[in-house]
């Protein structure tokens, strides 16, 4: 059997397959034609995030029989058009789990003490330090929207900073988390008492703009938002008004609706920071991914 590798993985994870008895070509950067074209010749495909397996390319996989994306999400994938075709769909939710939470926790502390900013005003020479006066996160409330396995490991590390923790997920009961030591509550709850909310759901019908106009409305003036989660989760054009606006202090923003981002005008902004999809980029959370991923394409094609 073949399989693709259109997107890095580690090399562990190749190696893998390959002494599974697999015949494996990486082939990183084909445009969407060039994957239509070549993906009739393989049994399996590896994916991480830029690769988008669209309905086409399924069709196209006459061979196909299962997808694996070397990650948490499944939004690069058409999940329908596979399951119609009778293709695994396979994915590492647990793999990257630490890498986004630590980077989650890392964009907050950068926001309330300004790093960004006050490291680019140092390297331009200057000495501002009233210009980036922060503040602690210890007593602050820290509202997270989504407590699958990322939103629980950020309540774990933010309750060592001593926040007070509240949270909203229609899916969980307070029992599943009293161990965190969090209050589950309404949406529109969270949203009043929160000083810094952070997303942590999978970008769905259900959760496209979940944070909108009318929700940043019911936020306390002052809040700040953390989102390496989705681009989509969040809609872009009434951030950008709530934080011109001052009703959000600052925005930490590791995803975008449109990735690279162009000519974004949150960007812009001086109370914005942001990194390029770096969520599950940590050596550690790569290692477990593509040697996952690998595990599992060998046991669905076994």
């Amino acid at each position: 059997m073949k399989i693709l590798v259109s997107d890095s993985i580690v090399e562990a994870g190749v190696q893998r397959l390959r002494e599974a008895g697999f015949e494996v070509e990486v082939k990183t950067g084909l445009k969407p034609e060039e994957l239509i074209r070549v993906i009739p010749e393989y049994d399996g495909l590896i994916v991480r995030s830029a690769t988008k397996v669209t309905r086409e390319v399924i069709q196209a996989g006459k061979n196909l029989k299962a997808i694996g994306r070397a990650g948490i999400g499944l939004d690069n994938i058409d999940t329908e058009a596979a399951k119609e075709r009778g293709i695994r769909v396979l994915n590492t939710p647990e793999a990257t789990t630490i890498s986004v939470a630590e980077l989650t926790i890392g964009h907050m502390l950068a926001l309330a003490r300004h790093i960004p900013q006050a490291t680019a005003s140092l390297k331009a020479g200057k000495w501002e330090k009233k210009l980036f006066m922060g503040t602690e996160l210890y007593g602050k409330t820290l509202g997270i929207i989504g407590l699958g396995r990322i939103g629980r490991e950020v309540a774990k590390r933010a309750s060592a900073f001593g926040m007070d923790l509240v949270a909203y997920d229609p899916y969980v009961r307070e029992g599943d988390v009293r161990d965190l030591g969090l209050k589950l509550l309404p949406l529109e709850d969270l949203l009043r008492y929160s000083d810094y909310i952070t997303i942590h759901v999978p970008l769905t019908p259900e959760t496209k703009h979940i944070l909108g106009k009318r929700q940043f409305e019911l936020m306390k003036p002052g809040v700040r938002i953390i989102n390496c989660a989705r681009g989509g989760v969040i809609d872009e054009q009434a951030l950008y008004e709530a934080l011109v606006s001052g009703k959000v202090a600052g925005a930490a923003l590791d995803v975008f609706e449109e990735e690279p981002p162009k000519d974004n005008p949150l960007l812009k902004l001086d109370n914005v920071i942001g990194t390029p999809h770096l969520g599950a980029s940590a050596e550690e959370g790569q290692e477990r991914a593509g040697v996952e991923i690998a595990a599992k394409l060998i046991s669905a094609l076994s």
